[in-house]
C-alpha cells in the first residue's frame, strides 16, 4: 500500500497522548545499596508520586513505599535529593507533610522529623554518630526569607516532633552537598549567597567532625564568586575531589595534603547546572579509578579516568543522555537515553564490558520507523555568533504532502534559562514530528554544555539573546527550506514560557505560540518567587529594584501591544514558582486585545505537569488550537480547548 497524501498536521500517528502517558515513567536517581540497586520512579499514572524502588541482583523489584507516600522533597521548591538509602534501610521525604520518614529492612516506617516548615534534602548517613548529615530550609520565620543551613538529625532517640537538626555549619544564603569522607572524620559541602546561583560562583569548604559531632575549624578549598564548583566527593583513600569552571569548562580536581591537582584539562563540560540537589557526573571505581560522563557539544560521552596518570579513556556507549552516575568496584549504574532510546536506567559491567538495562521509562514500544532522529545544527546569530539546537524533521513512513507544501515548525524553549536541551528520545517531540511538524529544539546562549562564556551570554541580556538565537534558529530552517515562514510556531515551559512570550511580543518572525507555566512579568517574579531564585534575574536582568525600568522594558506583559498572533497558556495552579497570575494576567490582557488566546489551568499541578491525565490534555490541547488557528484537521479525537476571540 502506498504512502497517503495529506497537509502536515493531518497526519495519523501511533505515537499518541493516550501512549505517552499510559505505562510511562520518569527515572530519577538510581544508587547501590550493597548487592541491591535502589532507583526512584515518577509515577504520572498514580497521581504523579514519586516511588521509591529496589532491585535485588536477580532482578526481582520491590516498591519501598507504599501509595500514597510520594518521595519528594521541596527544598528550593526543584527539590532533588529526596532520599538516600544504607544498609538496606530507606530514609525518605513525604511531599504532602515534609515528614522525613526511615523505613525499615521489614518494611516498617517511622517519622523522624515534625515536618512542615523544616524541609530537609541531600542526605548523607554518619554511620559513627548514628545520624544523618542534611540541608535543612527553615520556613518557620515568616517575617523574613527561609534559612538554609547544614544540620545533624538524630537517627534514633529523639520524638519526631522534636527532632529539627543541630546546626552544624550556617552563615550562608544556601549550602549543599554534605559529605563525610571514608572514615567520617571529615566533612565536606558546598555555599554561596545572593545575588549568585550554583553555576555563578560557589564555596568548597571542609572541616574536621569532632568526637561530639560538632565540626571544627572549617577551611575554604575552592571557589569563589565568579568560580564553581560543582559535586565535592570523597575518594575511597580520602582524598577530595570536586568540578570547577575556573578554566571556562567544568573540569575535574583533586584536593589532597593542601595541594589542588587537575585531573581533567578539557573544553568539556564535567558538570552541570545544580538545579536540584544530588546530581553526580562522576563515581569513584576505586581510589585508582573515577568513573565520568562529560559533555561536549550537547552529547554525554562515558569514560574511566586513571587518577595516577590522568589518562582518560572513553567507553563505547549507545547512550548520548548520561546522568546520575554512581560505581562500585565491577560496575557503574547511570539513567541513559539516546535518540532513539527513552530514558533507561541502565548497569555497565565493568568485567563484561557489556550494558544492563535494569528499567525503562516506558514499557510500551514505538516502531522505530515513526521516529525522528536528532539533528544536531548550529546556525549564527547576533553579534556574528553561533547558536546550537536540535532539528527534528517531520516523519511519518505512512505520509507525503502535497507537493510544494512545507511544514510548520515549532521552536520548542527549554527551561532554565540555565540548563539545556539534550538529543535524547522525547516522545513528546514525536507526538509532532509523526504528525507533520518540524521541530526545533534550541540551545540558545546562555545553556550549558558549551562551557562558562557560552552561558554567560545570557548575563543581563535574558529576553535579548535567547530570543534572538531562537528567531534566528527559525528564520534559518526557513531560509533552507525546511519550514514554512507562515507557519513558524514557539513553546516552551517556566524560563522558556518567558522566551516564548518575549519572542511573540517583541519580534515579528512567529505566527502562534504555546506558554506552559510561563512568565509574564518580571517584576512580579522578582518580587513573589522563591527563595532560591529570588536573585536569580539580578544576573540576567540587572539588579532589582535598581534596574526595574529595565524589567519592565522586557516583561511582555507591559507590551502586549507588540504580540497580535494567537497564544495558548497552559499553567499549575499550585505552582510555588511562577504563581498563575503571570498566566492569567496575560490572559486577560489577550482577551480585551481581541487576540484569539486559550488558557488551560490544572488544580493540584505544581511547576510542571506530573499527573497523565493533565500531561495528554497539554498534548491535544496545544494541537487542537494549532488547527484551529491554521485550519487543518488533526487525525486524533480531541477534546475542544475554548479559544477566546476566534
Amino acid at each position: 500500500m502506498g504512502k497517503q497524501v495529506k497537509p502536515y498536521g493531518e497526519w495519523t500517528s501511533p505515537i499518541t497522548a493516550d501512549f505517552i502517558v499510559s505505562k510511562s515513567i520518569r527515572l530519577g536517581k538510581a544508587t547501590f545499596d550493597g548487592e541491591d540497586i535502589v532507583w526512584h520512579e515518577l509515577r504520572p499514572a498514580e497521581s504523579g508520586r514519586t516511588a521509591v524502588v529496589r532491585c535485588s541482583p536477580n532482578g526481582t523489584t520491590q516498591d519501598l513505599i507504599p501509595a500514597p507516600y510520594n518521595a519528594r522533597t521541596r527544598v528550593h521548591e526543584y527539590g532533588g535529593g529526596a532520599y538516600t538509602v544504607a544498609d538496606g534501610v530507606l530514609y525518605f521525604v513525604n511531599f504532602a507533610d515534609q515528614v522525613l520518614y526511615c523505613v525499615a529492612k521489614d518494611g516498617n516506617s517511622q517519622p523522624l522529623t515534625p515536618g512542615g516548615d523544616l524541609r530537609y534534602a541531600d542526605f548523607v548517613v554518619d554511620q559513627v554518630h548514628n545520624r544523618l548529615i542534611a540541608v535543612c530550609e527553615d520556613h518557620r520565620m515568616s517575617s523574613r526569607e527561609a534559612v538554609n543551613s547544614i544540620v545533624a538529625l538524630p537517627i534514633a532517640g529523639v520524638p519526631a516532633a522534636e527532632n529539627q537538626g543541630e546546626i552544624l555549619a550556617s552563615g550562608s544564603d544556601f549550602c549543599a552537598n554534605p559529605r563525610l569522607s571514608p572514615d567520617g572524620s571529615r566533612l565536606s559541602w558546598i555555599t554561596w549567597n545572593h545575588p549568585n546561583m550554583p553555576w555563578d560562583g560557589t564555596e568548597l569548604w571542609v572541616a574536621p567532625v569532632l568526637a561530639d559531632g560538632r565540626l571544627g575549624e572549617a577551611e575554604l578549598i575552592a571557589g569563589s564568586v565568579d568560580e564553581s564548583i560543582f559535586q565535592p566527593s570523597w575518594s575511597p583513600d580520602g582524598k577530595l575531589y570536586f568540578v570547577s569552571d575556573r578554566t571556562g569548562w567544568w573540569n575535574l580536581y583533586q584536593f589532597d595534603g593542601g595541594q589542588i591537582r587537575q585531573m581533567t584539562g578539557m573544553d568539556a563540560e564535567f558538570g552541570v547546572p545544580q538545579w536540584t540537589f544530588g546530581a553526580t557526573t562522576y563515581a569513584f571505581v576505586s581510589a585508582q579509578q573515577i568513573a565520568c560522563t562529560y559533555i561536549e557539544f550537547g552529547i554525554s560521552r562515558l569514560a574511566l579516568l586513571d587518577t595516577k596518570s590522568l589518562t582518560l579513556t572513553t567507553i563505547d556507549c549507545p547512550y548520548t543522555e548520561i546522568d546520575e552516575l554512581h560505581a562500585r568496584s565491577d560496575g557503574l549504574l547511570f539513567r541513559g537515553g539516546s535518540p532513539t532510546q527513552q530514558p533507561v536506567v541502565v548497569y555497565f559491567d565493568l568485567i563484561a564490558h557489556n550494558f544492563k538495562v535494569l528499567r525503562k521509562s516506558s514499557e510500551t514500544m514505538i516502531d522505530a520507523a515513526y521516529l525522528s532522529v536528532a539533528q544536531a545544527v548550529e546556525f549564527p546569530t547576533e553579534g556574528g555568533l553561533t547558536a546550537h539546537a536540535f532539528y527534528y524533521p517531520p516523519h511519518n513512513p505512512d505520509f507525503e504532502v502535497p507537493a510544494g507544501e512545507l511544514p510548520p515548525l515549532i521552536v520548542e524553549i527549554h527551561g532554565g534559562p540555565t540548563g539545556a536541551t539534550s538529543s535524547m528520545l522525547d516522545l513528546g517531540k514525536q507526538f509532532w514530528t509523526s504528525r507533520g511538524f518540524a521541530v526545533l529544539d534550541v540551545n540558545y546562549g546562555g545553556s550549558t554544555g558549551y562551557g562558562r562564556a557560552y552561558r554567560e551570554r545570557l548575563k543581563d541580556r535574558w529576553g535579548i539573546v535567547d530570543v534572538d538565537d531562537c528567531c534566528n534558529g527559525a528564520l534559518f530552517l526557513a531560509e533552507q527550506g525546511l519550514a514554512d515562514p507562515k507557519r513558524l510556531l514557539i513553546h516552551g515551559g517556566s524560563a522558556g514560557g518567558y522566551t516564548t512570550l518575549a519572542a511573540l511580543a517583541f519580534r515579528d518572525i512567529f505566527s502562534a505560540g504555546a506558554s506552559y507555566y510561563g512568565v509574564s512579568d518580571l517584576t512580579a517574579l522578582a518580587e513573589e518567587t522563591h527563595k532560591f531564585e529570588s536573585r536569580y534575574l539580578d544576573g540576567l536582568i540587572g539588579p532589582y529594584p535598581e534596574a526595574k525600568a529595565i524589567y519592565d522594558e522586557r516583561s511582555p506583559i507591559h507590551h502586549v501591544e507588540g504580540l497580535s498572533c494567537p497564544v495558548i497558556f497552559f499553567q499549575g495552579l499550585e505552582d510555588k514558582i511562577v504563581l498563575p497570575n503571570q498566566a492569567e494576567r496575560m490572559v486577560e490582557a489577550l482577551k480585551y486585545k481581541e487576540v484569539p488566546v486559550a488558557y488551560v489551568p490544572f488544580e493540584g499541578e505544581q511547576h510542571g505537569f506530573r499527573r497523565a491525565e493533565n500531561i495528554k490534555r497539554t498534548l491535544e490541547g496545544e494541537l487542537y488550537f494549532y488547527s484551529r488557528i491554521f485550519g487543518f484537521t488533526p487525525a486524533d479525537e480531541i477534546e475542544p480547548v475554548e479559544i477566546e476571540n476566534l
